[in-house]
């Protein structure tokens, strides 16, 4: 994976790189899951099919993230693997394989916009993401 943590004054942050935006896109998702610690999974529970959107690249990153921790949130699942099948005009389709969890250590609430810009880097693309705990 290619993220790395970075120190935040208030909240947690991480800054990810990819090779194209759907490998940001699943490298974000990976690094959000690796700074939200470990949880007791149990057995795989369901393949999620999710569509997002934004009205421009830190936007869908943001949703895409945010529906994640939704996810997690609302059927007590941890997510593990993330699939983009399909990403075009700031809309991406993918599949997201959870585990059923007991829920005892979601600490992360939300991701934010704070400073966020996704740009060009000798990798691909780059970006700075903030996660409100």
């Amino acid at each position: 994976m290619s993220f790395e943590e970075i120190e935040h004054t208030a909240d947690r942050a991480f800054r990810v790189t990819g090779r194209d935006m759907a490998g940001l896109l699943q490298n974000a998702a990976y690094a959000m899951q690796a700074l939200d610690g470990p949880r007791a999974a149990r057995e795989p529970s369901a393949t999620q099919q999710i569509e997002v959107e934004g009205v421009d690249r830190e936007s869908l990153l943001v949703n895409w993230l945010n529906e994640i921790l939704y996810l997690e949130q609302a059927y007590q699942v941890v997510c593990e693997q993330f699939h983009i099948d399909e990403l075009k005009d700031h809309r991406l389709r993918a599949r997201v394989e959870t585990r059923e969890c007991d829920g005892s250590y979601m600490h992360i609430k939300a991701v934010t916009f704070h400073n966020l810009k996704i740009r060009e880097t000798s990798e691909g693309l780059g970006a700075e993401v903030v996660l409100d705990v």
